[in-house]
């Protein structure tokens, strides 16, 4: 039980520090670049562990591996990266927390049989409190960069969300080959999106970007998907859905502590009501399971 706590913080940890890392990369890499990067280098990093464990593809699917690649990767990538360049590290992390509630609303669009329960529907009523409190000293300000950019990690949530949900309708593969896949058709997109928007030679990169950049390619789009199957293996997905808790309480954490952000006191009551949201719709997740 143990190792499994250990690979559930392993992967809490991972996932919640790359806004810390995606901060310091958009400091000198345009968005489109930032998520160029780490598409590619996390499909080369799941390349390599496929071919050592020796897995492969079993079905063509390329065509659904490119859209799920636009939802999972290419937009969240681009539009988290730009959204940070307006927003504390800990304030992205809260919003990356809203995506358990996306996937209530949209499941029933997109998820045969699947319907809205009232602990769900709760979980996203108490979620949007969480939202309202996080924002509300910037509420009567009107339109800033800042909503701007929370506007678009919200939006990256809801992408994840969709992909998610549309994942579930690759069968026949494995999980990392899923992730592989995916993460190839999204750098694929990246790349071009990437050349055309923002010519090499018109930024100058420093070591520090290309650094996190490799971070966040090795480790957030890369090793981190391996840890996640390892943890569904051998605690079952339920136990790893906790690290939906992890991931915000770690962003925010770490944004005190080594990015040395002053949090306003609603920051933090914003993500205990978020997590709060969380803990409702797992626990009606629970029930109706």
């Amino acid at each position: 039980m143990l190792k499994n706590y250990l690979f559930l913080w392993g992967v809490g940890l991972i996932w919640g520090s790359q806004f810390l890392f995606q901060q310091k990369a958009v400091a000198a890499l345009p968005p489109v670049w930032v998520g160029a990067g780490r598409a590619l280098v996390g499909a080369l990093t799941l390349l390599l562990v496929c071919r050592f464990l020796h897995l492969k593809s079993r079905q063509r699917q390329w065509g659904k591996y490119h859209l799920i690649g636009l939802l999972e990767a290419t937009l969240p990538f681009v539009a988290v990266a730009w959204g940070q360049q307006y927003l504390d590290t800990a304030v992205a992390a809260i919003l990356m927390g809203t995506i358990p509630f996306f996937a209530v609303l949209l499941s029933p669009l997109l998820v045969k049989g699947a319907r809205i329960t009232l602990a769900g529907l709760l979980s996203v009523l108490v979620g949007f409190a969480g939202l309202l409190v996080l924002f509300s000293p910037q509420l009567g300000q009107g339109v800033n960069a800042g909503m701007w950019g929370a506007l678009a990690i919200i939006g990256a949530s809801a992408c994840f969300a969709v992909a998610l949900l549309l994942l579930k309708r690759l069968d026949n593969e494995p999980p990392l080959i899923v992730a592989r896949n995916v993460l190839i058709a999204a750098s694929n997109q990246l790349l071009v999106l990437a050349l055309l928007s923002a010519p090499l030679g018109s930024f100058q990169a420093t070591p520090e970007a290309l650094g996190s950049v490799a971070y966040l390619g090795v480790m957030c789009a890369g090793i981190v998907y391996l840890l996640y199957m390892i943890l569904i293996q051998k605690a079952g997905p339920v136990f790893a859905s906790l690290s939906n808790y992890l991931v915000p309480l770690v962003g925010v954490v770490l944004a005190a502590t080594l990015n040395h952000e002053q949090l306003a006191g609603t920051t933090w009551v914003a993500l205990v009501v978020i997590l709060g949201a969380v803990a409702i719709n797992q626990l009606g997740s629970k029930k109706a399971a």
